[in-house]
């Protein structure tokens, strides 16, 4: 089933998809009861559940699951099992970074290589972007991706004690701060790709990655 022949799901389903695990986290995180580790626990758990439930939905609504969903979905499995096996916040606090970081080489590579990476990670296209605006769209979120990378390292590492003692802080800056910044970025793309021929009206809103 190509892009074009997949079923279409609303701007707010496909939020959903991305941002809603995120929800989750924060919400567990924040109305479950204990210790802060206890409440990390619960909200990383609560976290691993509701990306499968995203990528279910994404299959049943979509055909299929975005290769940014797999990779995203993985890692918060792999990052939150290492969180509840060792107790240890750090990994679900780490696993932005890698996310971020892996993505902007990803995108690093397809530049270097002459490949529209972007465009696959995406699974979806920009009606009538020429390669210009491709390539520049690329470099952008490579940029973008390596600056949420660094950012997210500051917030848990230098915001201790709040980060580290309590989860709410990361947690909100996650919810509050990286997703904003996201949707911000990826609108302020726009009037860059109109004049690489972008149609507009052809997308609701302009696609975007999942939250690292």
């Amino acid at each position: 089933m190509t892009s074009s022949t997949r079923p279409k799901i609303g701007a707010g389903l496909r939020l959903a998809i991305d941002i809603g695990p995120l929800a989750v986290f924060f919400l567990v995180n924040t109305l479950a009861g204990g210790p802060a580790l206890a409440k990390l626990l619960a909200a990383t758990a609560a976290f691993m559940v509701a990306s499968v439930v995203a990528m279910i939905v994404s299959r049943v609504k979509t055909g299929h699951i975005s290769p940014m969903l797999w990779i995203s979905g993985t890692l918060v499995l792999v990052f939150g099992g290492l969180t509840l096996y060792f107790h240890d916040g750090t990994f679900i606090k780490m696993k932005p970074t890698f996310v971020y970081a892996m993505f902007a080489a990803i995108l690093a590579f397809g530049l270097a290589t002459g490949r529209p990476l972007l465009q696959q990670l995406l699974d979806t296209a920009y009606p009538g972007v020429n390669a210009a605006g491709w390539r520049q769209l690329t470099i952008n979120w490579a940029l973008f991706f390596v600056f949420m990378a660094v950012l997210n390292e500051s917030v848990w590492r230098y915001t201790a004690p709040l980060s580290t003692d309590d989860p709410a802080f990361w947690a909100g800056f996650k919810l509050w701060g990286a997703v904003p910044l996201t949707l911000i970025f990826a609108f302020a793309n726009v009037p860059m790709l109109m004049k690489h021929g972008l149609k507009v009206g052809e997308e609701e809103t302009p696609p975007l990655p999942p939250e690292g």
